[in-house]
């Protein structure tokens, strides 16, 4: 009896919200910024935490598709995204080199260019069964090689304006454009993954790939879409990246393959796919970016910041793991 009416009890909506991770990333950010603005005055800022959302965006549009890809399980994950966004801002840099009338030329080249490397990462994890671990570990070995070869060691081209207002511009209450649009989009992809046919099939294959199969979802042309969006938005977040900096060099976003991952898994999203959402993953962005800007502000030195970055994401990952097993 008594088991029975621990069954049916509701479970109140406090309890469910402290154990949600959206919610603990949510929560972990607002904390990080008031802890900032203690150690350091205007850390809290309306202009300062308009800039942060700027920076993190970068980040977040580059774990769009680190999202897609985790949540399409068999071990997805996408160690490429990094070299691919900067191959994406070196090719739209020049191809733009400052000119208006080439602007959209340069975006779309540079995203046609991304979108054939993420058919390539599928076709290799799904045709010849690579492990995604090991295909897009040697694709970041290939995009290098071929920056190398087109910009000959030396990365030049310019952003158009049009980008740098875009990114840098301040429009609506001081809100930078590019702030519009990663909202836009997060919308956007919210969407796709909730309401659209590809996002019920991409959390199918990720809950369990027999069964999807079975239940005559294509998984393959799933996974193989999952990877070329990773390899679309990674570029997207490179070219924007571009619009910030107004020029461009060749590591430019190379350090964002890591942290796009750790902000899907900040956000909730299981690293052995099928569970998860995309406004996790944008929290999850804000959160290292946040804390990244603290740990700079507090002057430490980057090894410090690495271990203490480690640190928050294995105490998140405990917290998100113990909430489930209680759920279960």
């Amino acid at each position: 009896m008594s088991i029975e009416s621990d069954v049916l009890t509701p479970v109140p909506l406090w309890r469910r919200l402290i154990k949600n991770p959206i919610m603990i990333a949510a929560a972990l950010a607002i904390v990080l910024v008031i802890i900032g603005e203690i150690f350091s005055p205007g850390f809290g800022s309306y202009g300062q935490i308009m800039s942060t959302l700027r920076t993190a965006s970068f980040l977040g549009f580059i774990a769009v598709g680190q999202t897609i890809v985790i949540l399409s399980g068999g071990e997805g994950i996408d160690l490429s995204v990094g070299k691919v966004a900067t191959f994406a801002a070196i090719i739209a840099s020049r191809t733009m080199h400052g000119d208006n009338a080439q602007f959209l030329q340069g975006i779309a080249l540079s995203l046609v260019i991304a979108a054939g490397i993420g058919l390539i990462n599928g076709l290799g994890i799904v045709g010849l069964r690579i492990p995604p671990f090991v295909m897009t570990l040697g694709m970041l070995g290939v995009v290098h090689g071929l920056i190398l070869v087109y910009t000959g060691g030396y990365a030049d081209g310019r952003a158009a304006p049009l980008l740098v207002e875009l990114v840098n511009g301040r429009l609506l209450f001081g809100v930078p454009g590019v702030i519009f649009l990663w909202v836009a989009i997060a919308v956007l992809v919210t969407l796709l993954l909730r309401r659209t046919k590809f996002g019920w099939d991409l959390y199918a294959v990720g809950t369990n790939r027999e069964a999807a199969k079975l239940s005559g979802v294509r998984v393959n042309r799933t996974i193989i879409l999952a990877y070329v969006s990773s390899a679309v938005f990674a570029a997207l977040g490179g070219i924007l990246m571009v619009g910030y900096t107004q020029t461009v060099f060749l590591s430019l976003a190379d350090d964002l393959t890591l942290p796009s991952i750790a902000a899907v898994i900040i956000g909730g999203t299981l690293i052995s796919g099928g569970v998860g959402t995309y406004l996790g993953s944008a929290i999850g962005a804000i959160v290292l970016t946040v804390l990244t800007n603290l740990l700079t502000s507090l002057r430490m030195a980057e090894s410090s910041r690495t271990v203490i970055q480690g640190i928050v994401l294995i105490v998140l990952l405990a917290l998100y793991g113990r909430g489930r097993k209680l759920r279960s």
